[in-house]
């Protein structure tokens, strides 16, 4: 076994370790113990038991990173935002020890690894802003405060992920994906985009000459109506005297 593989082998112990006994309980004895190797061997690639955590923790953010893609407000938006909450749903539930630490308020765990794990979750939200951002320009997330429209998709994931982590039987995935992108729907998400553009933004000089038929039809609606002739003041006089 090379180097390479030692340490992918102590990282996947890592992770089978963190998942049964949590981050607190953890102990180097027992990575090295589920990777068959010297407790000195675990020092020849990671300091201590928050390093590899650490490590862990960073390949997960790479892999929520790579599960995002970029929306095409010209294709079908549905699917494509369904795909990207399917993808980020699979990431977090197949790490569910890493999720539940990254995503809680750390208690019991030293002040150090602490400041770090906030780091990582600001890392998380950053990457959900920016895609939010993105949304924007696309015209397929309403307008406004990216920051809060993260927090509460973060806040609301984080609880679906918890609770199906406390219950017996866990959800299906594509129920919680479903149920997810129903409350985006009803919120920030804009699932008109692409379908018919602005008159002002149609281009060219059918667009004006639309706002200008627009501006002289009469508030009402409908084709504007035919208004009586207005007698000039000679046939008036003229009819006044045959009066």
């Amino acid at each position: 076994m090379d180097k390479s593989e030692r340490r992918q082998a102590l990282l996947r112990a890592a992770r089978t370790v963190f998942s049964e006994k949590g981050y607190h309980e953890a102990k180097v004895d027992d990575i090295v113990a589920l990777a068959k190797v010297a407790k000195g061997t675990f020092y020849l690639y990671f300091p201590d038991k928050r390093s590899v955590f650490g490590e862990l923790v960073r390949g997960l953010f790479s892999r929520l990173g790579g599960a995002i893609l970029r929306v095409d407000p010209s294709a079908d938006v549905e699917a494509q935002v369904k795909h990207n909450i399917r993808a980020i749903v699979a990431v977090l539930l197949d790490d569910p020890a890493l999720t539940s630490i990254l995503l809680s308020h750390a208690a019991g765990l030293d002040p150090a690894f602490v400041k770090e794990l906030r780091a990582f979750r600001q890392e998380v939200k950053l990457l959900l802003e920016r895609s939010l951002a993105d949304g924007q320009r696309l015209g397929v997330i309403e307008p406004g405060d990216t920051e809060l429209y993260a927090t509460f998709t973060i806040g609301a994931l984080k609880e679906v992920l918890f609770e199906n982590a406390l219950e017996e039987q866990a959800r299906p995935r594509e129920r919680i994906v479903t149920a997810l992108y129903d409350l985006l729907r009803r919120g920030y998400l804009r699932m008109d985009a692409g379908r018919a553009a602005p008159p002002a933004e149609a281009g060219g000089e059918r667009g004006e000459r639309a706002e200008r038929s627009r501006d002289r039809a009469p508030a009402t609606g409908g084709a504007a109506r035919e208004q009586p002739e207005r007698p000039s003041p000679a046939r008036r006089r003229a009819r006044a005297k045959g009066d």
